[in-house]
């Protein structure tokens, strides 16, 4: 003040007048983050400074826990005592490393420079908080050196700051911006190539239920993976710019959508494929060529959903470290949202499972009609030489043409539906273990009073066998097709020993060469061996009387219902979320989401405030 403004301006009376005045003098700190109250409650009560004494600082109007399990109320740092603020009402984190962050409790209102915070945003030194209807604050950060922007961040919006949906560009926010410049701003985001697809809660129905109708007609050339890739988008975006409780709501639709969708598809192959066929009418067995044209749409919606899947568990992950971050582990808003998040994982899950068990089932009816010719045609024709290790399906013999040309059908249907890895090896693994356990069990069966069993049918099976694990190998199947075929390779093995050899072994020593073979099934193969005219099992092949109830009793048949379970995979989503869509069909179908989006948009507005598509300027 200048001389005497003092007793001209303020006149103080009481020397407890200078003390006050003196309280009033506060100089911020020098090496933590602070907030500078611009507007409060009550005067009174309200401090100028807020000062941030640890990395996380909690606003709220303390009280009660509405936790479960009478646990303590969540600690506040900082008490405001207007009635709209919640008990916690939001969270900043300032850690050494500039920018903070900060995030709205579920509920709470909060404003970050003017605009409505539904997500956890960066919070940068001489941005505005506002905390319910009374207080707003500036955030200041004395480490990050100098005084702040020139240009305080709240005037215009943050450039590229967007809200959710695409009229942001031609709405009136006081952003400093002409039409011209909005009108190619919102251009460059309709025919972008950048990941990104917004969206408002109120188009969300309209948004997923397209792409899902879209991947379940097959309409437009989208890369495999491409309606997951969509799906993610609009759940990353749910997770980044939409209130807290919309997230597990969205994935609950999305998952509904997905199941209906693939149930649906199931229903019509179900119809062009019946069970039961009418009598007096022989039943036409499935080609390789129509199993693959009926199962790609199952075998796409099961490498999407699993990719999704794995995308989702991901963003769910995030929430609960979120929570855990913020002690809010026990909230039962929280939980809520967990559970319906359980649920909505749940039924990816069972998509997944039912277009596996499907397209097996499928896969495995057209292959019960074509296997017995392993057991039954003759490798060894005249004049031809078995084809070596990696021939083509063309060169091989033409009793296993039909078998292998299932599997190189279900091999390429897999590689163009892009399926994960994992679930290709057990796709696999389930074909080998019904080929295994389907001629084990017809080798069993036609063994019984039919001279069957001898030595030169067995060295036709072992050949056929052969070709096929060489065929399969070529293939890049055959440590999952040697895995699976052993117990019939293993039976087979037994049946090419030459008969003078076989006369001399014992059944203790049968039993540790062949171990995988049940006593059983090694007595069957045994007793219907053709010896010759009038020759009967010799009896060093009879099983000892610790064994004889197991030969007995035991089943010679291999069980269908033994077969290995599918195993979901684990890991990182495969979609491409980052960096520019290369794809020209999926950035096409991404540009027709955005005008559709623009167009429900506008849809709304009186017919005089509507804009048509904008077009970017040429350059």
């Amino acid at each position: 003040m200048a001389p005497g403004a003092a007793d001209t301006q303020m006149a103080p009376t009481d020397p407890g007048d200078f003390d006050q005045l003196t309280q009033c003098l506060i100089q911020a700190p020098s090496n933590r983050p602070y907030f500078l109250l611009l507007q409060g409650y009550q005067d009174a009560q309200d401090f100028v400074v807020y000062v941030m004494t640890r990395e996380q600082h909690v606003f709220g109007r303390g009280g009660p826990s509405s936790s479960r399990g009478g646990s303590p109320a969540p600690y506040v740092d900082t008490f405001l005592n207007a009635p709209d603020i919640l008990p916690r009402h939001c969270t900043v984190r300032a850690g050494p490393e500039p920018p903070a962050m900060v995030r709205p409790s579920r509920g709470a209102p909060v404003t970050h420079n003017g605009c409505l915070l539904l997500r956890e945003a960066e919070l940068h030194p001489g941005d505005l908080l506002g905390l319910g209807e009374h207080f707003l604050f500036m955030y200041k950060d004395p480490r990050a050196g100098g005084s702040g922007p020139a240009r305080p961040p709240w005037l215009p919006a943050r450039p590229g700051a967007a809200p959710p949906g695409p009229g942001w560009a031609f709405s009136c926010r006081l952003c400093g911006r002409g039409l011209q410049e909005r009108g190619e701003a919102l251009a460059a985001y309709l025919d972008g190539r950048e990941p990104v697809l917004r969206f408002r809660p109120r188009e969300e129905e309209a948004l997923l239920g397209e792409i899902v109708r879209a991947a379940a007609s097959g309409a437009g050339d989208l890369p495999p993976l491409g309606p997951a890739t969509l799906l993610a988008l609009c759940v990353q975006h749910s997770a980044r710019e939409l209130e807290l409780g919309h997230l597990p709501r969205l994935l609950g639709r999305l998952a509904r959508l997905i199941k209906e969708a693939v149930w649906e598809k199931i229903k019509e192959i179900g119809d062009r494929q019946p069970e039961n066929h009418p009598e007096g009418v022989p039943e036409e067995p499935l080609t390789p060529e129509a199993v693959s044209v009926e199962l790609r749409p199952l075998l796409l919606w099961m490498a999407n959903t699993t990719e999704l899947l794995s995308f989702v568990q991901e963003k769910v992950l995030e929430m609960e470290k979120e929570a855990d971050q913020e002690g809010l582990s026990s909230d039962p808003q929280l939980c809520n949202d967990l559970e319906l998040c359980d649920e909505a994982l749940a039924l990816l899950d069972e998509v997944i499972m039912c277009t596996f068990q499907q397209s097996v089932y499928y896969l495995t009816k057209t292959l019960y009609s074509t296997l017995p010719a392993l057991l039954d045609s003759n490798p060894f024709t005249a004049g031809a030489e078995l084809p070596g290790p990696g021939a083509e399906l063309e060169a091989m013999p033409p009793g296993l043409r039909p078998t292998l040309g299932v599997f190189q059908a279900a091999l390429e249907l897999t590689s163009q539906c892009e399926l994960h890895p994992d679930l290709v090896s057990q796709t696999f693994g389930y074909l080998f273990f019904f080929s295994n356990a389907s001629l084990l069990n017809s080798l069993m069966e036609r063994g019984q009073g039919r001279p069957f069993y001898q030595w030169s049918r067995a060295v036709q099976i072992r050949t056929n066998l052969d070709l096929v694990l060489d065929w399969l190998q070529g293939a890049g199947l055959g440590d999952i097709a040697t895995e699976f075929f052993r117990k019939l390779s293993i039976a087979v093995n037994l049946l090419c020993v030459p008969r003078t050899s076989l006369l001399k072994a014992s059944w203790s020593s049968l039993r540790t060469d062949y171990p995988t073979l049940t006593p059983a099934q090694l007595h069957h193969l045994l007793s219907h061996y053709q010896l010759g005219p009038g020759r009967g099992p010799p009896p060093a092949w009879d099983p000892p009387p610790a064994e004889r109830d197991a030969v007995d009793t035991g089943d010679i048949f291999e069980s269908f219902s033994s077969h290995p379970p599918l195993i979901l995979p684990l890991g990182s989503s495969r979609l491409r979320l980052t960096g520019l869509v290369t794809d020209d069909a999926l950035h096409r179908e991404l540009r027709r989401l955005r005008r559709l989006l623009w167009d429900l948009e506008q849809q709304e507005l009186p017919a005089n405030h509507r804009h048509g598509p904008p077009v970017a300027a040429t350059p």
